[in-house]
């Protein structure tokens, strides 16, 4: 189980983002939207989740199987169709290093195996409840 912490005071959509660990990371809408752009906009921050997870795994996958990938490259674009009730994620993957046509097909197969496509993948059931409500 994964959990964060969030806050934000007056400062327009300026959201201060953390773990039980001690990260730290900033939250904010770009400046057409009314923020400061002083951090990622939250629809970046799926990207972003799914960016880490996708290169690491493929790194982790790579290093255990001794293949000779140097680095990964990734582009992600997040859109969200409000017309067709539908959010599109791109993903665009570049392998760098000495690998077959084969690692190469397994490296992307596994990008689809990582924990956060697949949980991108599948219904999500997102839970509210108020507490500790202070005035």
């Amino acid at each position: 189980m994964a959990s964060v912490r969030s806050h934000i005071g007056k400062e327009l959509y300026k959201v201060k983002i953390w773990s039980p660990g001690g990260n730290i990371i900033i939250a904010d809408e770009p400046v057409s939207s009314g923020g400061q752009n002083a951090g990622f906009s939250p629809l970046e921050l799926i990207g972003a989740a799914l960016a880490a997870c996708t290169s690491a795994t493929l790194r982790m996958y790579a290093d255990r199987k001794a293949w000779e990938l140097q680095e990964v490259n990734l582009e992600i674009e997040v859109k969200q169709s409000e017309a067709r009730s539908q959010t599109d994620i791109s993903r665009k993957i570049e392998l760098i290093g000495n690998l077959s046509e084969e690692q190469r097909a397994r490296l992307i197969a596994i990008a689809n195996a990582c924990p956060v496509h697949k949980l991108l993948s599948n219904p999500i059931e997102i839970l509210t409840q108020e507490v500790n409500n202070k005035v």
